[in-house]
């Protein structure tokens, strides 16, 4: 059974900064620690629960390297750095997909570090009319390609925002949201015990869980948090303006429309 983990960085555990999830602060090394630690606790947890091959895609920012390389279990295969616009790198044949260190939507009330793919432009997302997070988009392109969503990692509202969009989910809430850089935390230990528990778990539910549908044709909304940066239609005949910050593309699959977009 094949396995691919993609990988966030806002939801890991003890993450609750945005220093820990930024490329030059100072707090940025420790959330590379976080991240490869809650990496190798999954991985153990998808070969304790009977994998056979589990690919881990280090998707934050600009895809890495977050992760401290030469620190990673030795089991899995790891796909780190630009991968062009394919948004699942390495997910080909798979049987699962685990969503590790994920956020909640924007906007989201006391959530750590909660935003939609971009913090800085997105203001709000809908999916076929249905407002929707990064949990959501890449629970939906999975579904396309026949792979259900096992298992969702991250504070309290992302798990819930999980267990809303993914009927049968497993969730591994590793700390409690009470703002946007603040929360209250599982210890180590006890954040990578669950983990691992959790994916182990979710590996035995997989036949159990159905993947995530999204029935074509595909229109995704986004409302930008600033004015003046809409797509100019006639290079874009597939957009349609809403208004001075708010558009929307139509597309044959989930996954399409987020590049259209």
């Amino acid at each position: 059974m094949k396995v691919f983990v993609m990988v966030d960085m806002e939801g890991i555990s003890g993450v609750v900064r945005r220093g820990h999830v930024s490329e030059g602060d100072p707090l940025y090394q420790q959330g590379r620690k976080y991240m490869t630690w809650d990496i190798n606790a999954c991985v153990e947890g998808c070969f304790a629960g009977g994998a056979d091959e589990v690919v881990v895609y280090d998707s934050h920012g600009a895809a890495g390297p977050n992760v401290v390389w030469e620190d990673l279990d030795e089991r899995a295969e790891y796909f780190i750095g630009e991968t062009g616009r394919e948004r699942m790198p390495g997910s080909e044949g798979s049987d699962a997909l685990i969503l590790l260190g994920y956020h909640a939507m924007a906007g989201t009330p006391e959530a750590i570090l909660e935003h939609t793919m971009s913090s800085l432009h997105w203001q709000n997302f809908w999916l076929n009319g249905r407002k929707t997070g990064e949990i959501g988009v890449d629970a939906a392109i999975a579904g396309e390609h026949g792979v259900p969503t096992i298992m969702v990692s991250g504070d309290d509202k992302a798990c819930a925002e999980g267990a809303e969009f993914i009927p049968g989910v497993v969730t591994a809430c590793v700390k409690v949201g009470l703002a946007v850089e603040g929360g209250r935390l599982l210890s180590r230990a006890s954040a990578h015990k669950l983990l691992t528990e959790r994916a182990t778990e979710a590996m035995g539910k997989a036949d159990q869980i159905a993947p995530v549908k999204v029935e074509p044709p595909i229109t995704a909304r986004l409302e930008r948090v600033s004015r003046g940066r809409l797509p100019v239609r006639g290079e874009k005949p597939y957009v349609t303006i809403i208004d001075g910050r708010t558009y929307e593309v139509t597309a044959e699959s989930v996954e399409q429309a987020i590049w259209r977009l």
